[in-house]
């Protein structure tokens, strides 16, 4: 198991990433260049080693209900990847498995994988898919639900919203 230290040289080895000290003497690095609206790619870097990094956008690794990862057991190879991972996921306004289903195919999509869309007026909502239906919220209320993610994009562009 690395130590702190050695966590926290792999970590700022980033330059893309914003130390920001947090309390009980852990750290949070945020990535201020996310097209995402999730920022933060290292979360409670604790002292005693403990810590996570957001892999809530890669479909490869295991989360957390947040999408996070715990890294307290892991190696420096393995810490640098994730946190590149991290990183690359958080640039790109669409996934790999977004790309490989815009013929329609729904079956690359994450149950709890979001999409935010903004309208005028700075109105947001949320694209959700869940228990095989498309689900738009506005807040934490439910404004429609489509059988197709085609379907739900194409009502959101109607009413003047563009993903974020």
């Amino acid at each position: 198991m690395l130590t702190f230290e050695q966590k926290l040289a792999i970590i700022t080895s980033f330059p893309e990433l914003q130390r920001k000290d947090v309390s009980l003497g852990r750290v949070n690095f945020h990535y201020e260049e996310s097209v995402h609206e999730k920022k933060t790619v290292v979360y409670h870097l604790h002292p005693n080693g403990n810590g996570f990094v957001y892999a809530g956008l890669l479909n490869d690794v295991e989360t957390d209900a947040k999408g996070l990862v715990n890294i307290r057991d892991y190696g420096e190879d393995e810490l640098r990847a994730l946190v590149a991972r991290s990183i690359e996921s958080l640039s790109e306004t669409e996934t790999p498995e977004e790309e490989a289903s815009a013929d329609g195919e729904e079956s690359g999509y994450r149950p709890s994988r979001a999409e935010f869309w903004r309208g005028a007026g700075g109105t947001r909502l949320t694209l959700m898919f869940q228990d095989d239906l498309w689900y738009v919220y506005a807040g934490s209320e439910l404004d429609m639900a489509f059988e197709t993610h085609a379907e739900a994009v194409q009502y959101l562009a109607d009413e003047g919203f563009r993903r974020e």
